[in-house]
């Protein structure tokens, strides 16, 4: 699983094909993403923003920013993990995520931890 870390920040990413939710004829491919996010430092944090790079199989580059992950800005205390999963619907049988979440640690001070670049692939399928 690809997995960054950033300044104590652990991420680890986890793809998988939703065939039930794609349609293929439609050039509909629908995909979830699991996120764990481990803070090992020893400063507590608080995801506040996120940033997303998403590559469709011909190049196409959409960014997606926004508050938080799925409604919640999660804090984590040293030692403890955060898991979410989401999704994404592409045109194309492949292409990648990748990005930032922007970490605020309890004194202040903030950066942006990195997010792997994962592959999103229809099994079966070649590029």
């Amino acid at each position: 699983m690809p997995t960054a870390v950033t300044e104590g920040i652990r991420v680890t990413v986890e793809s998988r094909y939703l065939e039930d939710h794609s349609q293929p004829d439609d050039d509909r491919f629908a995909f979830a993403y699991f996120v764990t996010i481990a803070n090992e430092g020893t400063a507590r944090v608080q995801l506040k923003r996120r940033h997303w790079i998403i590559t469709d199989g011909n190049g196409k580059v959409q960014e997606v920013e926004g508050p938080g992950v799925v409604g919640e800005e999660p804090v984590l205390e040293p030692g403890r993990e955060h898991r979410y999963q989401s999704g994404a619907v592409l045109t194309t049988p492949v292409g990648t995520m990748e990005g930032t979440y922007e970490m605020h640690e309890a004194g202040g001070r903030v950066f942006k931890a990195e997010i792997p670049r994962f592959g999103l692939q229809r099994p079966g399928t070649l590029h």
